[in-house]
C-alpha cells in the first residue's frame, strides 16, 4: 500500500538520491547524462534543500519511494519523482492525487506541468490521469547547448459551471 506524507528535512538526502536516479532515467538519450548527472544532483539539493516544505513523499512498506512538489504552492505541478526500481506500484498516481487535491483546495479549477516533449513515459503517464496537451515549446538550454522541446499538461479539476439560468443553462 502506497501512502503519502508531507516530506521532513531528513528525506532530503534520500529525495535527491530518487530525483537523480529518476531524471537520468528520463533523460537516458536525450542528453550526455555522465556531464549532467552532477549538474542534476546539485539542482535537486538545493531545490529541495530550499524548498522541502513544499514536497510530499510516497512510502510503500516504510520506505520513501518517489516525491513530488508544487514548488510556488500554485496550480503547477513541478516535480514528481519516483525510484526507476519503484515505479508502475501506484507511487506516482498517489502523488499526483495528492497535489491535484491540494491544487483544487487551494482554489484552482486545473493542474498544469510541464515536462521534455520527448518524456514519452511522463507525458503517457499524465495522458492517461486526465491530462490533456496544453501547449508545446521549443527553447535553447545552455546546459545542454541546443533546443529542448517542451511539452504543457492541463487537467480541469473542477466541472465548469453552464452560462446561464437553469439546468443545463440556455
Amino acid at each position: 500500500m502506497i501512502t503519502v506524507r508531507n516530506a521532513r528535512e531528513e528525506d532530503i538526502p534520500l529525495l535527491v538520491d530518487i530525483g537523480v536516479a529518476a531524471w537520468a532515467q528520463a533523460a537516458t538519450g536525450l542528453a550526455d547524462l555522465s556531464t549532467l548527472r552532477e549538474n542534476a544532483r546539485i539542482a535537486f539539493q538545493q531545490f529541495l534543500v530550499a524548498h522541502w516544505l513544499r514536497a510530499i513523499v510516497a512510502e510503500q512498506a516504510g520506505a520513501v519511494v518517489g516525491w513530488a512538489a508544487r514548488e510556488a504552492l500554485d496550480d503547477e505541478i513541478t516535480d514528481l519523482w519516483v525510484d526507476p526500481a519503484r515505479q508502475r506500484q501506484g507511487a506516482g498516481t498517489a502523488l499526483v492525487a495528492a497535489l491535484e487535491a491540494e491544487i483544487a483546495a487551494a482554489g484552482f479549477e486545473a493542474a498544469r506541468l510541464q515536462t521534455h516533449a520527448r518524456n514519452d513515459r511522463a507525458v503517457g503517464f499524465f495522458r492517461n490521469r486526465g491530462y490533456g496537451v496544453h501547449w508545446l515549446s521549443v527553447a535553447y538550454a545552455a546546459r545542454l547547448d541546443r533546443d529542448v522541446e517542451s511539452v504543457g499538461l492541463r487537467k480541469q479539476l473542477v466541472a465548469d459551471e453552464p452560462l446561464g439560468y437553469g439546468p443545463g443553462g440556455f
